[in-house]
């Protein structure tokens, strides 16, 4: 199971300095994936946790391809309906060529009403308009004269049965964000039973949970994976592994801006994570 982390590119704390930081963080901790999320107009709905500076994924992620050598690169999650699907076939195709081949396209719905209406797109149409654009994706990129033939991974979020049936429709991989483990446990079950209903693969299942350490234990019907002691987080990742879970995303943001000006505080869950999934070298490693 592969490990990924949601990399903030928003907030007051976020410049590009930080930005590189955070990548060559990501890297030298040993993850696999970087993901960045996406928002166009900062909106007051946007803005009350999402605010600017809010740094663009495709170009933000361009730019972390050319301070990075190996981790993947990937969008959590890009809004479908703010961009024409020929849009987003080729700025995709273009950094999955530009970055070796890292690309990872995650995809959803979107929520913000007022970003939606200053963006002219109907907000009350969008799952609708996400699956034409999926579909304008997928046909898109078929033209591998024009696109290349590197396939792109294709990860569809969303946690309602409209999500899951999108997913199983166009997904390489169903994307839930920041859910409990039964919720999670129980979709996993009800993916499969749509995939057979659609005579369609089960898609692969690449959740993002939070990553929220703490020195006592977490408890309750409502403690989302990721959250707790460090031996409940190693846990949370057993039991995902069990589910099927191909790659996992750890989002170490939790809603207050602030975060953003001490990432020192994120860096430090990070490795004591990354420490656990890969035991210290021994001295003749080291040397």
């Amino acid at each position: 199971m592969k490990i990924g982390i949601n990399v903030p590119n928003f907030g007051p704390g976020t410049d590009p300095g930080v930005l590189r930081d955070w990548a060559r963080t990501v890297e030298d901790l040993g993850f696999d994936l970087l993901m960045v999320s996406d928002h166009v107009a900062i909106t007051p709905d946007v803005a009350e946790r999402y605010p600017a500076p809010f740094y663009e994924p495709f170009t933000t992620l361009s730019w972390l391809a050319g301070v990075t050598g190996r981790v993947r690169l990937g969008t959590t999650v890009l809004i479908a309906p703010y961009r024409h699907p020929l849009l987003v076939a080729r700025m995709a195709a273009n950094l999955n060529e530009l970055s070796g081949g890292r690309l990872v396209l995650g995809v959803g719905v979107g929520w913000a009403r007022q970003e939606f209406a200053a963006l002219g797109v109907p907000f009350e149409r969008r799952g609708r308009l996400t699956d034409a654009h999926l579909e304008g994706l997928r046909a898109a990129w078929a033209d591998t004269a024009s696109y290349g033939t590197a396939r792109i991974p294709l990860w569809v979020g969303g946690n309602s049965e409209a999500g899951l049936r999108r997913a199983v429709r166009f997904a390489d991989a169903w994307h839930p964000l920041r859910c409990t483990l039964p919720m999670l446990r129980g979709s996993v079950a009800r993916l499969g039973g749509l995939a057979a209903e659609q005579r369609r693969p089960v898609p692969a299942f690449a959740p993002r949970i939070a990553l929220r350490l703490t020195a006592e234990p977490v408890t309750g019907p409502e403690r989302l994976a990721g959250e707790g002691t460090i031996e409940q987080v190693m846990a949370d990742l057993d039991r995902l592994r069990l589910l099927g879970a191909d790659t996992v995303v750890l989002d170490p943001y939790h809603g207050d801006p602030r975060e953003t000006r001490r990432p020192q505080a994120a860096w430090q869950a990070l490795a004591a994570v990354a420490a656990h999934i890969r035991p210290p070298l021994t001295p003749t490693e080291q040397s």
